[in-house]
């Protein structure tokens, strides 16, 4: 079974491919705005889960990463951003960003709730991430997601991801992200996933002492290698 980190790789090479960058940054960095006005904070340290285009627009001092490969870290210290890698420091953050369905990266729910509870603890201020709704989700939606085209130099990359549902457990399944360049096509996977509803994410984050659980009707995300969009979840701490 293939990691959190390695799914996130092909998210940065999808977005290395893409003609307008600055647009998706803009995009990613213009959710996290939002939210943190929604509520009125700012932030003087914050930690990314993940490679995330925001990371380049991000306007705090002190970013931290976690969950990418050494060869993201170096490509993100060489566009001039003062990175750090997180090393499970005994430090807290204003706002953690875990986008990406990153919760549901887990096979049983002892293990889901392990994460969720240790982006809970490191937070001091914000949790944001993004799940889709799983409750109402059609089912060839189950099965499959939007494939997910990028044209840049006369090179078309098409990115869809085949999603195989546990039979003996409804709510697992393995993820294999396909990668098709003209006649060449790579395999990802593959990834052990775990569907992640909105009343249980809650219900993890208000036993951790969150002040607030939010899922932003007026926000959605959508990754660069699906056009699924995924909802925006804030869950909120006070000091």
């Amino acid at each position: 079974m293939q990691s959190f980190i390695d799914y996130s790789d092909i998210i940065f090479d999808a977005f290395c491919l893409h003609s307008k960058t600055k647009d998706i940054v803009d995009r990613k960095q213009e959710i996290l705005t939002k939210i943190q006005e929604h509520y009125n904070q700012g932030a003087s340290t914050i930690l990314f889960v993940g490679f995330n285009p925001a990371i380049l627009a991000c306007p705090v001092d002190n970013i931290y990463v976690a969950e990418i490969s050494d060869r993201v870290l170096v490509w993100l210290q060489e566009q001039n951003k003062k990175v750090t890698l997180f090393k499970n420091e005994p430090i807290k953050f204003d706002i953690v960003v875990a986008f990406d369905e990153y919760l549901t990266f887990a096979d049983t729910e002892d293990q889901q709730k392990y994460l969720v509870d240790n982006l809970c603890n490191l937070s001091t201020g914000l949790v944001i991430t993004t799940v889709k709704d799983y409750k109402n989700q059609e089912f060839k939606d189950r099965e499959y997601s939007q494939p997910a085209i990028i044209k840049a130099n006369s090179k078309m990359t098409a990115f869809t991801e085949i999603h195989d549902w546990d039979q003996s457990d409804k709510n697992s399944w393995n993820t294999m992200v396909y990668e098709l360049q003209g006649t060449d096509t790579k395999c990802h996977g593959v990834y052990r996933r775990r569907a992640l509803y909105f009343k249980q994410l809650a219900k993890f984050t208000l036993d951790k002492g969150a002040a607030g659980f939010l899922v932003h009707k007026n926000l959605m995300y959508k990754s660069l290698i699906k056009k699924n969009y995924e909802h925006v979840i804030s869950i909120h701490f006070e000091d």
